[in-house]
């Protein structure tokens, strides 16, 4: 038996079925640096997928392990009933790279955690129950998140939270309103989340919550415009917007900090995690102070803003500064999107390149005229490309889109490589199919 199968065997024993691995033969990670990692039985990497966007200045970023080390044999944990200056210097970091006037964060352990924070925020703010979501959104996986999510395969209950809507997705490649879709579309998009509104609640929302490129859903970029209206219409009926950075934030969508600034929008409330701490679990919420003081209840987050996790995002944000990562996504961006815009040219099975910065994807379809989506194909390119030793990520609502998000650092050589080790696994699959 070798390593993998020993470690895979006590994956199968052990843990919950539902903690279900990405390929067929799950592959079995031992160590990583930078943008590779390598496998028990020492096969290396090129990942471009970063721990879903997380590992975002690269995997064992030498900065952040000797600051997290460092603080570990200090003080590794207190709760936050006492006071530390990393949770105040993190803090003061995320105040000065978010947009306007978001200064004060509450700190919690995931996205998840991060959502369920902002959401309740709202409720608490406008003394109202009632909130919109996007149809392809993903949110987390609590029991509330789970409802805000809408894609079925992200919804393991058939009941649902009371007061949840959803509105259209502002999907461009499958627009219902005008193809090549534009800015008139956006408004179109909007004027459906007034429906939502208008027809579905009582007229008093809390809060409109989206992602500013959606992930899970296949990394969506709206059109233009569609967020300034759709906040003006939410805030139009009295609720907020709340923005959820979790896998756009921190440059990633390139030339900005968050993506939301794409747009010129200053959410309420904004959630990041991933990211943040290039690995170690944080989730954050952001506001204004006036929308923070509306949390009068006692509460609490055991491990939220724990010394470790707080050095981790202070060392990674430094790291991220230094190096002026929404600068750098965006050079680096522009260069893996011209090498998926050249196989989406090459091959009829892929019907979009799309995304921003180094938050890029493809949609897989059967052909590029009727983009009937094409899950078996994309499943298949997802195989090869690791046969090729390169680690990408899949999405979409029926598992058709490849996602590609690698570390914030990577090298111009490295982009190259991986946009060649892609091209070969679409090759493979060409061929297959032929």
């Amino acid at each position: 038996m070798t390593k993998s199968e020993d470690v895979l065997a006590g994956q199968r024993e052990f843990l919950f079925p539902a903690v279900r691995p990405l390929y067929d033969q799950p592959l079995v990670l031992d160590e990583g640096e930078g943008v590779r990692v390598r496998d028990v039985e020492g096969r290396e990497y090129l990942d471009l997928f970063s721990g879903i966007l997380t590992t975002s200045v690269g995997h064992c970023h030498p900065n952040v392990v000797e600051r997290v080390r460092a603080q570990i044999g200090r003080l590794g944990h207190t709760s936050p009933l006492y006071v530390t200056e990393p949770q105040v210097e993190a803090a003061r970091r995320l105040a000065e790279i978010a947009p306007g006037g978001l200064s004060q964060t509450f700190f919690t352990n995931s996205g998840t955690e991060a959502i369920e924070t902002a959401i309740h925020l709202a409720f608490l703010h406008t003394g109202r129950s009632e909130i919109i979501a996007l149809r392809l959104a993903y949110h987390g996986r609590s029991f509330l998140a789970t409802n805000l999510n809408a894609m079925k395969a992200w919804r393991p209950l058939s009941s649902s939270f009371p007061g949840v809507k959803h509105a259209m997705t502002p999907y461009p490649y499958r627009c219902l309103f005008k193809q090549p879709c534009d800015e008139s579309c956006g408004e179109a998009f909007a004027r459906d989340l007034e429906d939502i509104i208008s027809t579905t609640t009582n007229g008093r929302p809390a809060a409109f919550i989206a992602e500013s490129v959606l992930g899970v859903g296949g990394y969506i970029v709206p059109p233009p415009g569609y967020f300034a209206r759709a906040a003006e219409i939410i805030r139009s009926y009295g609720g907020l917007f709340i923005s959820d950075e979790v896998q756009s934030g921190f440059g990633r969508t390139g030339s900005r900090w968050f993506g939301i600034e794409h747009w010129g929008v200053e959410p309420d409330i904004m959630v990041m995690a991933k990211g943040i701490a290039n690995g170690m679990p944080v989730g954050a919420t952001i506001t204004r102070p006036e929308i923070a003081a509306s949390w009068t209840p006692k509460t609490f987050s055991t491990f939220g803003g724990n010394p470790v996790s707080m050095v981790a995002a202070c060392a990674t944000l430094d790291v991220m500064v230094t190096e002026d990562v929404p600068s750098r996504a965006e050079t680096r961006g522009t260069q893996l999107s011209q090498g998926l815009e050249e196989l989406e040219d090459q091959y009829d099975w892929i019907g979009e390149s799309r995304g921003m910065g180094l938050m890029q994807a493809l949609e897989i379809v059967h052909d590029k005229h009727t983009k009937e989506p094409a899950p078996e194909t994309a499943k298949a390119l997802l195989e090869a490309a690791r046969e090729e030793g390169l680690l990408i990520g899949i999405g979409g609502l029926h598992g058709h889109v490849l996602r590609l998000g690698p570390s914030l650092l990577i090298s111009e050589a490295e982009v190259a490589e991986g946009l060649d080790r892609l091209s070969r696994a679409c090759e493979r699959v060409e061929r297959v199919g032929s």
